[in-house]
């Protein structure tokens, strides 16, 4: 039976990409690469594979709704064709609706910046179509440039974890990689059950 180390180093080998970074959003402190992990963590929420929200996220940044002004500024009509474009089109509508919604929420409640929230898990479930399971997401993935919610393992990742062996105790398996690397492994733990 492999060591927890080993594991770790095969499941960051096998899976340690992220889906930020699989969007294509150069992840950082800064509104608007946030706003893209809120619009990914968005598409993720409903019930669709991940490489289709991935791919659809994808899509969105490349038409330059990037920023939740940009998205404002883009007709319903438009985030459809592009939601179309990536794959996305069983949720196509009520998915542009929400992504618009959550842009004039974003604007009048934190003034376009995210890092204005006080406490994220609870308050991204705000945005239309963010309940639990998609704050999960952007916790998930934003403690790699948000260190005060370090270490933040999902009830998901925490399965994973126990699957393969390791801790199901977030501050112990967050002590088997570096700092920089829980993101990292807590994805690379939702996406080995993805696999299954």
């Amino acid at each position: 039976m492999p060591n927890r180390q080993t594991t770790v180093k095969q499941l960051l080998d096998r899976f340690g990409t992220t889906f930020a970074h699989e969007a294509g959003i150069p992840l950082r402190d800064k509104p608007s690469p946030l706003y893209q992990l809120l619009v990914l963590a968005t598409l993720q929420s409903t019930r669709i594979r991940a490489d289709i929200a991935v791919s659809a996220a994808r899509e969105l940044f490349s038409a330059g709704f990037r920023t939740p002004q940009r998205m404002l500024d883009a007709t319903w009509q438009e985030r459809v064709d592009v939601l179309g474009r990536g794959g996305y089109v069983r949720y196509d509508e009520s998915t542009a609706t929400r992504l618009g919604e959550g842009a004039q929420l974003l604007l009048d409640t934190w003034r376009g910046d995210l890092r204005r929230m006080r406490s994220p898990h609870r308050e991204v479930q705000k945005f239309p179509g963010i309940g639990e399971t998609g704050a999960d997401i952007f916790c998930r993935e934003v403690q790699a440039v948000w260190p005060r919610l370090r270490p933040f393992f999902d009830r998901r990742a925490l399965d994973a974890a126990k699957h393969h062996g390791l801790p199901d105790d977030p501050h112990r398996l967050a002590e088997l990689v570096k700092p920089d690397q829980v993101a990292t492994l807590a994805t690379a733990l939702v996406r080995s059950t993805l696999s299954r």
